[in-house]
């Protein structure tokens, strides 16, 4: 299992610098600065929680304990939903999409897939 949560890590650390880069570079032509912003956070976000699946990859090998392997899918849905929605929301502003606004209530979901990610990593390492 531990493979696994350093592959999703890889990729979705590749994911994030090309996405920093985009909104860094070609998003503010898009996009009020205040978007630019909420962009900004999920790539940040995802950043951490990428080091966090690390973490939990490298730990797992060391620590098989069945809430590291919680910890790293809380952290892979939490990257799905926290920062997906925010990237979601950026490209319905950027393409002045309506109807879709909604989908802002999906980001803490997100949120508390992390703290639940890393409540779960304290307990499999306090487990040991």
């Amino acid at each position: 299992m531990h493979k696994s949560f350093l592959v999703w890590a890889a990729l979705l650390g590749a994911l994030a610098v090309v996405l920093g880069a985009f909104g860094a570079h070609k998003l503010k032509e898009l996009v009020p600065p205040e978007t630019v912003s909420t962009f900004q956070t999920g790539v940040t976000y995802q950043f951490y929680h990428v080091f966090a699946l690390l973490a939990v990859g490298i730990l797992y090998a060391h620590i098989p304990a069945p809430q590291l392997v919680w910890a790293g899918r809380f952290f892979l849905f939490g990257i799905l939903l926290f920062s997906g929605s925010l990237y979601v929301l950026t490209l319905l502003k950027a393409t002045e999409t309506v109807g879709l606004r909604g989908i802002g209530a999906i980001t803490p979901i997100g949120g508390l897939l992390f703290i639940a990610g890393w409540v779960s990593l304290l307990l499999g390492i306090l487990k040991k």
